[in-house]
């Protein structure tokens, strides 16, 4: 999980005003792991996007990612 965990922080302080307050943790599940993204408020709409948009397209990446190593992942993004 420590690939996805960094691809995550990758891509968000790649959208954001304020890369220094990205931050990304990992909660293991019982069946699958949660990473919760937690940015600057002023930042948040800049990591969800227009309807959600940005914000599927990081989870769709995020899945992809996990199925390669056979895991499930489910990105959280935390305000």
């Amino acid at each position: 999980m420590e690939m996805e965990k960094d691809l995550i922080e990758y891509i968000a302080k790649s959208l954001v005003d304020d890369p220094a307050q990205v931050n990304v943790s990992i909660v293991e599940g019982e069946k699958s792991t949660v990473l919760e993204l937690r940015v600057a408020p002023n930042d948040i709409g800049k990591v969800i996007g227009k309807h959600g948009r940005i914000a599927k397209a990081i989870r769709t990446v995020l899945q992809a990612s996990a199925a390669k190593t056979g895991s499930r992942a489910v990105l959280e993004i935390l305000d």
